[in-house]
């Protein structure tokens, strides 16, 4: 039982380890995003508190263009620049802890036990302290790394132009298995228990036992895939330079739904958001798209100024997003309706998604700059 001594309480010491699990669980504290889209299913939701309006909080100038989302762990900030830095930033205040020169970055970094993994142009994959930024080690692939990284027990995974998955050991960047496909990886892979997901130019949705990276299922997109597939249950959604989004029900495995814009139909380079009714996606149509979750249908879509690369997140009941105009548009999207609450205009276009650590919103723009939007 737990003892009063006022206006804290002081815990038996076997109840200790009952209550840091239950705090570690505690939705009410999401501080973290440690990888490309938050978690291991590439979900692209938080659940975090963000203010009604969204405010600068800090800026941080990069020396050139920022194309990913950062990743947050323990109160710091990780972003990558094609400046071929990696930078660690008190999420606080926007200091600079340390900058790591690795080589020119379009992928998002990952955190995992202490360590920073991030891919760079010229395929090479890198692995640093997350308090320090020193080198662990690298390990070469064969081509341009554009794939943030994702986690499977004491492994790494990360995807390359070389048409490969890598599974490397995260503690030493050893090899442990590789998965061929025909056609370059884009995006990251998603991970549910001892399943990884992958899809790329060869227009297939791959599902591999994570252990052995041997397949175990596979389903023709009908499109090759620039953005990473987020797994809700027993789907995957993904959209395709088809100019479509597909649904997947990966324990068949086939398709469970297509949907195709009526007009203007382009290409889907962002990574959906998905949540328990819906499929939040933008498209270089300019529109943001939020499909019924089970159906595909059009529940709404909303009209930017430029096309949309930046994948959507969701908190709460908004969506949040980014696009390509000059002017840096941010908008905040009601979940429901696709109504505006909110516009921003930041310093450029925006490629890059966007990542949320506890009440703050990070997101950076083509002109190098990351933004923290919160409440000042």
């Amino acid at each position: 039982r737990l003892q009063y001594v006022g206006p804290t309480f002081a815990e038996p010491t076997m109840l200790r380890p009952v209550l840091a699990l239950l705090l570690a669980a505690s939705p009410l504290v999401a501080a973290d995003w440690p990888v490309f889209r938050g978690g291991p299913t590439m979900a692209g939701t938080a659940d975090a508190k963000l203010p009604d309006q969204l405010d600068e909080r800090w800026t941080f100038k990069c020396k050139d263009e920022i194309h990913s989302a950062p990743a947050v762990a323990d109160g710091v900030v990780y972003v990558a620049s094609m400046d071929k830095h990696l930078y660690a930033l008190e999420l606080a205040t926007g200091k600079e802890k340390w900058k790591a020169k690795l080589g020119m970055m379009k992928a998002p970094p990952a955190i995992a036990a202490g360590r920073v993994y991030v891919g760079d142009v010229d395929g090479k994959f890198h692995c640093v302290d997350a308090k320090t930024g020193e080198a662990k080690w690298n390990f070469e692939c064969g081509g341009e790394i554009t794939a943030g990284a994702n986690f499977h027990g004491p492994n790494v995974l990360v995807g390359s132009h070389d048409s490969t998955l890598y599974c490397l050991d995260a503690a030493t960047g050893k090899k442990v298995w590789d998965f061929k496909i025909d056609g370059p990886v884009n995006g990251a892979v998603a991970v549910v228990g001892d399943r990884t997901f992958v899809a790329g130019c060869d227009s297939i949705l791959h599902s591999l036992d994570a252990k052995t990276g041997k397949s175990v299922g596979q389903v023709d997109l009908g499109g090759q895939a620039a953005a990473t597939a987020a797994v809700h249950g027993n789907f995957a959604y993904v959209g395709t330079m088809g100019n479509q989004v597909v649904a997947v029900d990966w324990t068949k495995p086939k398709k469970a739904w297509v949907f195709e814009p009526k007009r203007r139909q382009q290409p889907f380079y962002a990574s959906a958001a998905v949540t328990e009714s819906l499929v939040v996606v933008g498209s270089r149509d300019k529109k943001v798209y939020a499909l019924d979750r089970t159906t595909g249908a059009e529940k709404w879509s909303f009209v930017t100024e430029a096309m949309v690369d930046a994948s959507p997140v969701v908190v709460g009941n908004r969506a949040y997003v980014g696009c390509l105009s000059s002017t840096g548009e941010f908008y905040v999207l009601d979940l429901a309706t696709g109504r505006q609450i909110q516009k921003l205009e930041l310093d450029g276009a925006i490629n890059a998604s966007s990542a949320v650590a506890g009440d703050a919103l990070l997101v950076g723009t083509e002109r190098g700059t990351l933004y923290c939007l919160g409440k000042k």
